[in-house]
Formats: C-alpha cells, sequence, structure tokens
C-alpha cells in the first residue's frame, strides 16, 4: 500500500477532532472504517501515529511529524487547484453546501432569480471541509450552518454574509410517542430518549445538545448518526430516536415536529464566498435564491410560521449584500 492523498486527509481530520468518532463523522464514515484505515495507513509509516486514551487521541512524535508533511502536501494540491482554477476562466458557479432543508429549492430558486442554470453544487457533510474546500478554491461558495455560539472558521480571501440569523431547532419524533399531542415539549421530558445526529457533526450541534440537556438535568444519549434523511425519518418513526430538526422541516409519515419549551438550541446559516471568483452581483444573487428557497420551507410548520411571523428583525434582506 502507498499512501495516497484520502490517507493524508484522514491523518489531518483525526489530529483536529481529537477522537477516532470525532473524525470519522467528518469524513462521512464509519468508526471501524476509519480505525482500520489508520492501522494501515501506521503500518506503511511504520509506527503508531496517535497515542489513544478515555480523553481521545494525541499524536506520537512520528504522528507530529507526518502531519507535518501532510499539511504540506495537502496545501501544494490546495494551492495547485487553486491555481488551475485562476487560470481557467469559468462562469458556472460552484457551490457546496450542507444538508440544509432550503437547499431542496436552491436550484429552481437559483434558476428564478438569475435565469441560468449555470451551477454545480455538492453536498457536505462537514462545515468544516466547506470552509477548507472554499480557501483551496475548489468551491466559489458555501452555504452552511452554526448552532448556537460556535463559529465555524473561514478562510483568508472570503467574505461570509448571514442569511436567518436565527431559529429554533424543533424536535421530531414518532406520531406514536406519548409526548407527540403536546403543543410544546420540555426538554427534560426526553431524558431517557436515543438521539439521533447527522454526521455534519462540527457545527456545533451535539455541543450545543448535550449542554442545553445539561441544563435540564440530563445527559442525552447519542446513539445514532445518519447522513440520509428517509433513514432519520424511518428511525424516528418506528420509536427508536428522536431528533433535533429545523423549524422548516418538512412533513414526514409516522412522525410529528413539535417546538422546544424556551429554543434551547437555535441555529444560524450563512453563505461564505471567495471574492476573487464570486462578484458582488453574483454573491448578492446567491444571497436572494438561498432567502427564497429558505421562505418556501417555512409554511411546513404552522408554529414556526407564528415564531418568523412574530420576529421580522431576523428575516433576510434583499438589495444590501457587504461591500
Amino acid at each position: 500500500m502507498k499512501l495516497e492523498l484520502r490517507h493524508l486527509e484522514a491523518v489531518c481530520r483525526i489530529a483536529e477532532a481529537g477522537s477516532l468518532s470525532g473524525a470519522a463523522g467528518r469524513l462521512g464514515i464509519t468508526q471501524p472504517a476509519l480505525s482500520a484505515q489508520l492501522r494501515r495507513i501506521e503500518r506503511v509509516a511504520g509506527g503508531e501515529l496517535f497515542l489513544r486514551s478515555r480523553r481521545g487521541v494525541e499524536p506520537t512524535p512520528l504522528g507530529e511529524f507526518v502531519l507535518r508533511k501532510a499539511h504540506l502536501v495537502l496545501g501544494e494540491m490546495d494551492a495547485l487547484a487553486a491555481g488551475a482554477r485562476a487560470i481557467a476562466p469559468h462562469s458556472t458557479l460552484r457551490l457546496g453546501c450542507i444538508l440544509l432543508v432550503l437547499v431542496d429549492h436552491l436550484l429552481d430558486e437559483w434558476g428564478q432569480v438569475t435565469g441560468s442554470t449555470d451551477v454545480n453544487m455538492t453536498i457536505e457533510h462537514s462545515a468544516t471541509t466547506l470552509t477548507r474546500q472554499l480557501g483551496a478554491g475548489r468551491y466559489d461558495a458555501v452555504l452552511y450552518g452554526e448552532v448556537n455560539d460556535h463559529e465555524v472558521p473561514l478562510p483568508p480571501g472570503v467574505t461570509a454574509r448571514t442569511l436567518v440569523p436565527k431559529e429554533p431547532f424543533c424536535i421530531r419524533l414518532s406520531a406514536a410517542h406519548p409526548l407527540a399531542g403536546q403543543e410544546r415539549i420540555s426538554l427534560a421530558a426526553l431524558t431517557h430518549e436515543s438521539w439521533m445526529m447527522l454526521v455534519e457533526d462540527d457545527d456545533g450541534g451535539p455541543e450545543a445538545l448535550v449542554a442545553a440537556c445539561a441544563k435540564a438535568g440530563f445527559v442525552p444519549l447519542l446513539r445514532h448518526r445518519v447522513a440520509d434523511r428517509k433513514m432519520q425519518y424511518d428511525l424516528v418513526a418506528a420509536g427508536r430516536a428522536v431528533s433535533l430538526c429545523q423549524p422548516t422541516a418538512p412533513a414526514a409519515g409516522g412522525t410529528v415536529l413539535r417546538p422546544l419549551a424556551g429554543d434551547p438550541v437555535t441555529g444560524r446559516i450563512r453563505i461564505a464566498w471567495n471574492r476573487g471568483s464570486v462578484s458582488a452581483l453574483q454573491a448578492e444573487l446567491l444571497y436572494e435564491a438561498a432567502a427564497r428557497a429558505y421562505l418556501k420551507n417555512v409554511d411546513n410548520n404552522a408554529f414556526y410560521r407564528a415564531w418568523w411571523d412574530a420576529r421580522p428583525e431576523l428575516h433576510p434582506v434583499f438589495g444590501e449584500s457587504p461591500g
């Protein structure tokens, strides 16, 4: 076996996350698969790259050496991609997104706003991956979310704009759940539930849930991490888990969405773009298309329509792109 770029990327993600489980989530693979991959990488490298403990993993001296070289190699590949992109003129917008609800309507709204279909959209599992690839020139713009006070670091040369500054996460649970008939659910009432999270766990979501549950007096059982929406809905409908959801999330058979009392977990949606490849006009058009896509989902849940209408200061503002 020879070391490849994906192996160097895996080593870097493990070091950044501080754990195999965290890195596996960012890479979109299972922890056992990542553990097996790390063992193969270590055999090629000639020794252990990380020391494992209950607190997570820390690089060994060999691991520190490999990480330094990996960052150099990956940085050069990023520079190559960005340089090639700069030399080759392009008109198609390369857009990276995490799996936000508004993405379902984004391409249609982009076509309505611009009269064009010149956009290539890729869904990533990790906000960190999105912004890193934005800095590397692989995307022209990215659309991502942040939970509570978490801020996703942005690379140089990037402008960011907040689309929705605040939205309250709600809870999706089985329609047969004893709490399904309540209009609003207290987080403390979910003490004994199994929770399902998305695999894009570097947006602050898991930390926000754990902190909110701690205030409610319990530690949540984070049992499942699932990227596929249908599988999420099926597990919830079967009563196997509950999950946090955006308040714009659509209905799904066998499940109900309910607001959480006190809005203990909130999110925001942001757009970021490379100033060297996206003009101010194009950025404004992307903002408008994303805003229109978001607004198409506000009526998915009556409780959110009432919440949203009571807070006009949170609504997207058109025609005010930052300079």
